[in-house]
């Protein structure tokens, strides 16, 4: 489940509401008062509180150089920016997602998975003068004042805004439980257009003011939307719909109105602008992984691998797998149905029947003792007590893999006969559940992003030697030719292995 998603509902869950209609403070953007029920204090206080979860909730990328580059570039705007005096945090955060967000106090983050797409300095500038500007405009809590009459925690409406800016679910837990609390996610805590507008508009203040070329605000627009592009695309190839949006442009409108008026904002600064630091950005993240990473395990074709754990697991033709930080799923081509995947907590018990009594706490139930490719394994079936006592039906197998672990393997879907239908390829894919084999730990190592001077075969001969499903439209993608124009030989790209 996406780990902000997490964050979200426990602050929602802890967070106090605030007696009163606020305080007023002058927005250091407009100049104007505003009543607010999150002074500066409460920001910083606040994000400080929420940033130590993030961190700990989706991880950091373990390259102290690349964290200080972005933290350089970030500390550069906000020196520039309507509030100099926060104490900004810059983090690069270990996701694939193409995202980047802000929490209100001044930190902001982006994630691997933008970075790889991304082609110059000057592009994540654009990026990151945004999310500044959401700060600077403190977007984030006049959210929370708008909320509290709404009955929900200040701070949570604040981070459930968070949780739309990082963007598409790729966990696979209850699915019908993951779509209602997107959906009420964003009816909370959506920004506004006029918000979004002015963060646009700021961001390209301020990297006029750092000598960026503003105009690379519309080249990232181009970029994501090629990246949308080439996700529909995909689908279409392989016999699916078409995903809903699931990077950081899905969470930002996007419609043309939207488009000219950020090339009316970029257009507004006129001036002699510094290179756009190409050269620096590629040296920057050369090297970093791509798509899944070591911590969240990987999917090759049909198949996920997890190397640390040292478990795999398949999913039967027509489904796919959908790889979350808690959870991974296998799920059916219609959606309604999925074979979810996770590992028991150890405080959860040592032993299958401790799992049962401490996690599923049934009120009858049926188990059988049995084995999965030479794992030990329990099959459990029963009832237990849900919200206000309702007696719910449940399904669970039980899994202990390799190093003692424990895990739980739970078929879900959207009602009973969409189970009934998806009963046989459930039991394909829980029977391909097993310990990784010698052969397979070389399949489960992320791959990594790396930049190399394009040769005379041009992309057409980097694809032939790429591990990349549809290598060619991949790497037209990360170099930002996807959607037209070429690319020199010579000149320094971006390839994946």
């Amino acid at each position: 489940m996406n780990p902000l998603l997490h964050l979200a509902l426990r602050a929602l869950l802890a967070a106090t509401l605030l007696a009163g209609c606020g305080t007023p403070v002058v927005n250091p953007v407009t100049g104007r008062e505003e009543r607010t029920v999150m002074d500066e204090a409460a920001e910083v206080a606040e994000g400080k509180k929420a940033h130590q979860e993030v961190i700990a909730e989706m991880g950091v990328v373990a390259d102290p150089k690349l964290q200080a580059y972005v933290d350089g570039i970030g500390q550069k705007l906000a020196k520039l920016s309507h509030r100099p005096q926060l104490a900004w945090t810059f983090t690069v955060l270990d996701s694939p997602e193409i995202n980047a967000f802000a929490l209100p106090g001044g930190y902001v983050y982006v994630t691997r998975g933008i970075m790889a797409y991304l082609d110059s300095e000057a592009d994540l500038a654009g990026v990151v003068g945004h999310e500044i500007g959401h700060v600077t405009a403190r977007h984030g809590a006049q959210r929370a004042t708008r909320q509290q009459n709404a009955g929900i925690g200040v701070f949570a409406a604040s981070v459930l805004g968070a949780v739309l800016e990082a963007g598409g679910l790729r966990g696979a837990g209850d699915l019908a439980s993951q779509v209602s609390q997107s959906v009420a996610a964003g009816r909370i805590a959506s920004y506004s257009r006029d918000q979004e507008l002015q963060a646009d508009q700021l961001g390209a203040e301020y990297l006029a003011r750092a000598r960026y070329d503003p105009k690379n605000m519309i080249d990232v627009i181009a970029l994501l939307r090629h990246q949308e592009q080439f996700a529909a695309d995909t689908a279409k190839a392989e016999g699916r719909s078409a995903p809903a949006g699931t990077n950081w442009l899905s969470s930002h409108p996007s419609n043309e109105q939207r488009l000219q008026q950020i090339r009316d904002a970029a257009v507004k600064f006129q001036g002699r602008y510094d290179d756009d630091g190409r050269a620096r950005y590629l040296a920057a993240i050369d090297g970093i992984t791509f798509g899944d990473g070591r911590a969240q395990g990987v999917t090759r074709g049909a198949r996920f691998y997890h190397e640390d754990l040292g478990i795999t697991l398949a999913a039967p033709a027509g489904w796919s797998v959908r790889n979350g930080s808690a959870a991974v799923g296998v799920v059916n081509a219609a959606g309604d149905a999925a074979l979810v995947l996770q590992l028991v907590p150890k405080e959860a018990g040592a032993t299958h029947d401790d799992v049962l009594r401490n996690v599923y706490k049934p009120t009858q139930a049926r188990s059988e003792r049995t084995t999965l490719n030479g794992l030990a394994a329990t099959r459990v079936s029963g009832q237990r007590s849900g919200a206000q006592g309702a007696v719910q039906g449940f399904e669970v197998t039980l899994v202990t893999g390799p190093q003692e672990r424990i895990y739980a393997l739970r078929p879900v879907a959207r009602d009973a006969q969409a189970l009934q239908r998806a009963r046989a390829a459930l039991g394909e894919a829980e029977a391909s559940f097993r310990a990784l084999t010698a052969a397979d730990r070389a399949t489960a190592r992320p791959w990594t992003l790396k930049t190399a001077v394009l040769p005379a075969g041009g992309i057409d001969e980097l694809a032939r030697r790429s591990p990349l499903p549809r290598a060619d439209g991949q790497l037209r993608l990360l170099n930002g030719v996807y959607g037209g124009g070429e690319l020199r030989a010579g000149q320094r790209v971006k390839l994946v292995q």
